[in-house]
């Protein structure tokens, strides 16, 4: 069963519990304090609305914290989040196979949506199989500062839309948002011109958004839905790039397992370092603040 199929069944059932157990009215997580009740999907579309936002947001996740996006499913309470918003902003292209019927169950006539990767230019997937099960592009849009700033943009929008009388805020928190990642990727594509290689060996495909910003070549353990793994011949054939290619260093991602990165780093000679998908939570640092010590780690790996 695809996903959509699964997606579809799985909230029918959802919505059957909700009304065989009488709780239309359970309680919202959402203070009530004037602010924009909003919800993202989770941790990297959070931001994105959080930066343009500001002060004038509560922004909640429908998938929680530790939890690998692309094995998510959907419960009850996410519903009811929908059905209290003014906004839900989700990234699209697979990530959340359930956002369409959730928006219908939630039956919410003042929730406007935002699907973030109709704003960009994806990347097409490769693997035929990868493009049967999921569809045909990569997901991880976000991991781009180009299409960050034009998910920021469509998120400022729809802001303005639910808030008119706050547009001028949300306008302004817009153009420090881009300001600050065309700063930052004008710096860095500087810093990798001077690179002596342009390889990123990762745990998994989430990386070629990033890549296409900075002339990079992404090659990956796993595929860009983190499923599956390589067999014996393919880790030899990856371990053989890693030597050719002098690959110091393979990327591991928080929320993915790294036991195969860590096998691949050890028959390639090389270690490896964690790198931020920004899918779990880091309430001290900011989109860029977190993007910028990726770009940091990638460009000393490549020295």
């Amino acid at each position: 069963m695809n996903y959509i199929k699964k997606a579809g069944v799985m909230i029918l059932g959802v919505l059957m519990t909700a009304i065989m157990a009488g709780c239309g009215t359970v309680e919202t997580e959402f203070s009530h304090d004037g602010r924009i009740p909003v919800v993202a999907s989770f941790e990297a579309t959070k931001e994105i609305t959080e930066a343009i936002g500001g002060n004038k947001v509560e922004v909640l996740t429908v998938i929680p914290e530790g939890t690998e996006p692309h094995e998510f499913e959907l419960k009850t309470g996410d519903i009811q989040k929908l059905q209290e918003a003014r906004l839900f902003v989700y990234n699209g292209l697979g990530m959340e196979p359930w956002a369409d019927q959730a928006i219908q169950a939630a039956d919410n006539s003042k929730l406007k949506t935002v699907n973030l990767s109709s704003h960009i230019t994806p990347i097409p997937l490769v693997d035929p199989e990868e493009r049967k099960e999921h569809g045909a592009y990569d997901p991880h849009v976000w991991m781009g500062l180009s299409e960050a700033k034009a998910e920021a943009l469509a998120v400022k929008n729809e802001l303005q839309s639910v808030s008119p009388e706050n547009r001028e805020y949300f306008e302004h928190n817009y153009r420090q948002f881009a300001a600050e990642t065309d700063a930052l990727k004008k710096e860095y594509q500087q810093k990798f011109s001077h690179a002596p290689r342009r390889e990123l060996v990762t745990g998994h495909a989430a990386f070629a958004y990033l890549c296409r910003d900075f002339g990079l070549t992404q090659v990956s353990v796993e595929d860009a839905f983190a499923s599956g793994e390589p067999s014996a011949k393919r880790l030899v054939e990856l371990a053989d790039f890693c030597k050719a290619h002098h690959v110091k260093v393979v990327f591991t991602e928080e929320l993915v397992s790294p036991a195969v990165s860590q096998t691949l780093a050890e028959s390639a000679g090389a270690s490896t370092e964690s790198i931020d998908t920004l899918e779990s939570s880091d309430d001290k640092s900011s989109y860029v603040e977190r993007m910028r010590r990726n770009l940091e780690k990638i460009l000393k790996a490549m020295q």
